[in-house]
Parts: C-alpha cells; structure tokens; sequence
C-alpha cells in the first residue's frame, strides 16, 4: 500500500473515532491512542468542538514576557536554523510559555496563512482548556513529545494538520519553560516529524544561558578576570570583564572565529570562514563586526580584524587538558558539542576536530566516571561505553551498572 493511502486510511478512521466520542462521548478506546483520549476528555469538560480559533491574551506583554525570558536569547541564537527548517518543510514553527502561550512563530508560504485563520500566532492560547487537543497542548502538559494527526485534534478547526511538539528546559535548572512545536498539513505527515521537534528542542535548549560558566560550582558568579571569557561547547555565551554579553548566534560565531586566529584575519578571510559560500555580502559581515566592536567597548581592530584583548575559552580548555593526558578533565570541562547547528566553515572543522580527539581519547584511556559524562552528551556512542566495560572486565566497579544501563539505552 502506498504511504499517500495509509494516511487517507489513517485520517478517515481518525474522523470516525471522533465522531464518535463527540457523539457518544465513550466506547472509543480501542479507536484512538491512550494519550489522545485524555486529552479530548479534558478538552470536552472545557470548551465545545465548535471553537473557530484560539483566545488571544496581551500582545504587548507577550513579548515582554519573552524578552525576560531566556528563550529571547537562544532564538536569536537559532532563529536561521528555525527559519530554514520551516521554510524547507512548509512548516509554521510555534515556541510556547510553560502555559502553552505562544511566544514566537514563523511559517512557510503556506502554512502561515493558515496559521493566522486560526490564531496559531503570538499571545495566543493552545492549552486544552483553550482550543482542546493539540500536540503543543499535550507535551506541555505531560512533558513528553507529542503528535497530534488529523481529527485526533478536537477542534476541527485544526483536523487539517498534523502537528509534532516537544518541551524545552531550562539547562541550568531543568525547569520547562515551554515547548516547541511543528505544523503542517495532514497529507505532509512524515515520520521523522516527531524527531524533528526533540532535535530543535535540544537545539534552543543548548543555546541559552546558563546560570554558570564552565568549571565553576552552583552560585559563583560569571568569569571575574580582566578580558574576554568565551563559552563555545554546549552553548556559547561570552563575558568581557566578568559581565555577560548579549550577542546573537552569528556574533557569536564571528567572535569565535576571530579567537582561532589572534594574528588577525582579512575581511575576505573572515567572511569565508564565517558565511562560506553562502550569499551573504561583506556589508551583512561589516555590520554585525560593528555591533561586536561596540559591545566589546571598541577592542576590536581592522585590517585585519582582530581581538585586542586577553581571551580565554572553554576550547582551549578542553585541548590543553586534552594534551597533559588529563582525560577526565577534558571530558569533564566538555559541555558537548562545538555551536551546535553552526554553519560557519571553521567552526564546523573546529566541532569535528574537538568531538573526534575527545572520543579517541576515552577510547585509549576509558575511565568509568568520564565515559559515563560522555555518555550523557553522547548517548548513541555506545562503542565507548564498550569499550570502558571491555578494560573493566570482570573486577567490580561503582559505575558498571550505570555503564551497562548507559548501554541498553544507547542500543536502542
């Protein structure tokens, strides 16, 4: 049977079952998912299936509610990646509050439009209790990935699309401050929708601040020492004389790029490591040197472009730990991978280089507690947790059965 068929059966069986549950209001179990019965039983005690469209709250303190949020900073981070992503699928891409108020969104040609008719925008509410099932509804609510197919919505309004969503947390105290959630139509259902919607999660959750820089324990405050301190695995965030800077994901990468090379580096050059064979112009490039020139209170040179000031990374952290042999140390200072979704040429080499020379290190020297770290930002990398288990051998160690659960879970 062709994929285009299994989703016409699978719509017209999901109309019957919710058909019948509106007209019956029970004996549909064996009909439709566990997770999106409870959902449409809330949704029945709330509103009615006639609603044509999701209640609005304040505009203005919406975004005011973002801008204090640190999900301002990480979409201005990632905001390219969502862009492309939505545009490439004919998606419309929505970030919620805990409360399942939309904060932000952006949309395909198509999408979009549908979006507005339905009030799928800013400040508007898609908490059960509002518009009634919804995959933004149910993840907020249960904190787990969600997709909602068709008439498993209970608004009809809505059982045109198939919708993934997954919650993002906050990295430094593991509180949710929302979710993320991807549309379209129904007949665009694909299976890696739902995969699609963890990856982005975990990308805005690794590019927002954290309360506490590398190497540091809960509540010391940010980098003291005179210069600037870039943060550039995991997330990247960059204090200039223990003060946080507030830079966008491609300042970001022009700072990191510009911290390889202290020689100073051309416009041509930093343009190329930067953008490649993007079409962006070097004007795009000038302005963004101009607004780090300014943050960086004017320590920031040309011809060539360089960083006049004493610079420190997590990077050269990991490298130099790496070189002494100190394994543990590197993995332990190695918050994971270099800029996550960067599409800056260098810094791509850079993630590549770092990501392989930590691996080989813990495959030479498998100590228990760093692989059991790098397990943690490398779950699926279960030839190192192999390989630690191998040198083990049959003595007793306090980390075997976390290694061997490390294992299971990765295999899966």
């Amino acid at each position: 049977m062709r994929a285009d068929e299994e989703l016409r059966i699978r719509r017209r069986d999901s109309v019957r079952a919710w058909t019948a549950f509106v007209e019956h209001g029970d004996g549909v179990e064996a009909l439709v998912r566990p997770q999106i019965l409870d959902s449409w039983q809330l949704s029945t005690a709330a509103i009615t299936p006639d609603v044509s469209k999701a209640p609005l709250d304040d505009e203005a303190e919406t975004a005011a509610y973002l801008r204090g949020s640190p999900l301002q900073l990480a979409l201005d981070r990632v905001e390219p990646e969502l862009r492309r992503t939505a545009e490439d699928g004919d998606l419309v891409l929505a970030v919620t509050d805990a409360q399942t108020r939309i904060l932000w969104t952006y949309g395909g040609r198509v999408m979009r439009r549908k979006a507005e008719t339905v009030n799928f925008v800013p400040a508007a509410r898609w908490d059960e209790a509002s518009v009634g099932t919804n995959a933004l509804a149910i993840a907020a609510r249960t904190g787990e990935p969600s997709m909602v197919f068709s008439a498993e919505h209970y608004a009809p309004i809505v059982h045109n699309w198939v919708c993934w969503a997954a919650p993002m947390h906050d990295p430094a105290t593991g509180e949710q401050l929302g979710v993320i959630d991807l549309s379209t139509t129904w007949d665009r259902t694909h299976p890696i929708g739902l995969a699609t919607a963890r990856v982005l999660a975990r990308l805005i959750e690794t590019a927002m601040p954290r309360s506490r820089p590398w190497g540091t324990s809960a509540g010391q405050l940010p980098p003291g020492e005179p210069g600037l301190t870039l943060s550039l695995l995991g997330t990247a965030e960059a204090w200039l004389d223990g003060q946080r800077l507030l830079l966008n994901r491609r300042q970001t990468e022009i700072l990191a790029v510009l911290t390889l090379h202290p020689e100073g580096l051309s416009l041509d050059r930093l343009h190329g490591m930067v953008y490649g064979e993007q079409p962006v112009t070097q004007s795009t490039l000038k302005a963004e040197v101009s607004h780090l020139r300014s943050a960086l209170g004017g320590q920031l040179a040309s011809r060539p472009y360089r960083l006049m000031m004493p610079v420190r990374t997590d990077v050269e952290d990991v490298i130099d730990l790496l070189g002494r042999g100190d394994v543990s140390g590197a993995v332990a200072a190695y918050g994971g991978d270099l800029l996550p979704g960067t599409d800056a040429p260098a810094l791509e080499e850079l993630a590549d280089y770092l990501a392989v020379a930590v691996r080989e290190a813990l495959l030479a020297r498998p100590e228990p507690r760093a692989v059991l770290r790098y397990s943690e930002l490398a779950p699926y990398d279960v030839a190192v947790v192999e390989r630690c288990l191998e040198a083990l051998g049959p003595q007793d160690h306090p980390a075997k059965a976390l290694l061997k659960g490390r294992l299971a879970a990765g295999g899966r």
